[in-house]
């Protein structure tokens, strides 16, 4: 029932302010920078980490793209242990992450500090960051990127499920 609640409310939302503006802008940094031989970058924590394996894997799999994510336990722990965690991503892209990269950054609340410090690291090399936040419109996160993706509302899982689908929007638009 408090999917119902919203769902007309999400719906004109999607369609009007998500599908018709940013998705189409981030179609046409992929493409622009596919034809560069530049890699992406997925970032985030928890469920919004899963996101970034699956599309690691969904994006190298299907539009042949050179992909990472900081997913791998054993890596996380080492930077984490090493540089703190709210560095670690940083420290990680300080090794891999060139100027005509792209870096994705989910965070459902927006206000992960290791998000936001990889997301200014990664700005300050290339302006071809996307983020993907919810909750509050005015999170840290939501201003970081050249393209935006925000859902507003305070629910996890279906802030989650909207990342989800706009990644793969996006990527069936690639190929």
């Amino acid at each position: 029932m408090h999917f119902l609640k919203y769902q007309k409310e999400f719906k004109n939302y999607f369609e009007s302010n998500i599908i018709q503006n940013n998705t189409l802008l981030s179609i046409e940094l992929f493409n622009k920078l596919s034809l560069n031989n530049s890699k992406v970058f997925f970032i985030g924590n928890g469920g919004s980490n899963s996101i970034c394996s699956h599309m690691m894997e969904d994006f190298s799999k299907i539009k042949k793209l050179k992909t990472f994510s900081f997913s791998d336990p054993a890596l996380i722990t080492c930077f984490s242990n090493d540089y703190g965690y709210d560095n670690a991503i940083t420290e990680w892209l300080k090794i891999y992450f060139d100027p005509n990269d792209i870096l994705v950054s989910i965070s459902s609340s927006g206000k992960s500090a290791n998000i936001i410090n990889a997301t200014k690291y990664a700005s300050s090399l290339s302006k071809n960051i996307i983020t993907f936040s919810g909750f509050e419109n005015n999170n840290p996160l939501n201003s970081l990127g050249i393209i935006n993706f925000h859902i507003q509302i305070n629910n996890y899982g279906i802030v989650e499920c909207y990342h989800q689908v706009l990644l793969h929007i996006i990527l069936d638009s690639i190929i």
